[in-house]
């Protein structure tokens, strides 16, 4: 399959979710060979075989710095050295600080962050010794907004890969690998359709300038930009796509 991404290999973390479903597809009909992580599930097979081209499961847990490793190797071995990596598997969480619990803290952070720099730490070397790569991290807007819905938790996660973003960046820009971030707010997926209720739903849509929510497809047309060759010189950037919902 011909595309700008034509012979390399690319890993989409939460790519059982819808984000990371449009994702995977939108890299495979640019022509990569893509990795779709997530956990182990029914879930996660039936999403690798909605995507055409050379595009395989693998079941693990981000947030277990062993399993990652594991994976890793195994995806390498399997599929060859990784040139891009969408970090987007996220968890959310609502609840405010008082209400979220010490264990609630710390999953939000291992699969939000923890899993980013776990990824992130096995593929750059590659990409480095190779003078290319591309790394993308799912923000969110809650991480510039203080969390308009969200909990503290995952507002903190946010904020947190933002900084793992811009480190990473730094690091690695002379290497010829770019480390951006996209911040959506509001992506039309079960965290929005689920876990708001109608009245908050309808709250935002009225604060949204668009007047609609994101589709999962907007999502994955602002990773190609990133992951483009073109967009080579753009490293340590975080891509707000909120629907004009906030400006900075």
């Amino acid at each position: 399959m011909s595309g700008f991404g034509a012979g390399r290999v690319a890993i989409v973390t939460g790519a059982a979710g819808v984000m990371g479903l449009a994702t995977a597809r939108m890299l495979a009909g640019e022509g990569f060979k893509v990795a779709l992580a997530d956990l182990p599930s029914p879930r996660l097979d039936a999403a690798a075989k909605q995507v055409e081209g050379q595009a395989r499961g693998y079941g693990f847990d981000v947030s277990d710095p062993a399993a990652a490793e594991a994976a890793f190797h195994r995806i390498e071995a399997e599929v060859g050295p990784i040139a891009a990596l969408i970090n987007n598997a996220g968890i959310l969480s609502n609840n405010k600080a008082a209400e979220t619990t010490p264990e609630e803290w710390r999953r939000v952070l291992a699969v939000n962050l923890d899993g980013a720099f776990y990824l992130s730490r096995l593929a750059l070397p590659g990409m480095k010794a190779r003078g290319f790569g591309r790394v993308v991290n799912t923000c969110s807007l809650a991480m510039k907004s203080g969390g308009l819905t969200a909990g503290t938790a995952y507002t903190t996660s946010k904020g947190a890969l933002q900084a793992l973003t811009f480190s990473l960046a730094r690091e690695s820009a002379a290497c010829g690998v770019t480390v951006n971030g996209i911040a959506p707010a509001y992506v039309r997926t079960p965290m929005v359709e689920e876990q708001l209720t109608e009245d908050q739903r309808q709250t935002l849509l009225k604060q949204i300038p668009v007047g609609r929510f994101c589709e999962p497809e907007e999502f994955a047309h602002c990773v190609r930009f990133f992951l483009h060759p073109m967009s080579g010189f753009i490293t340590g950037e975080i891509l707000d796509l909120n629907g004009g919902l906030h400006f900075d």
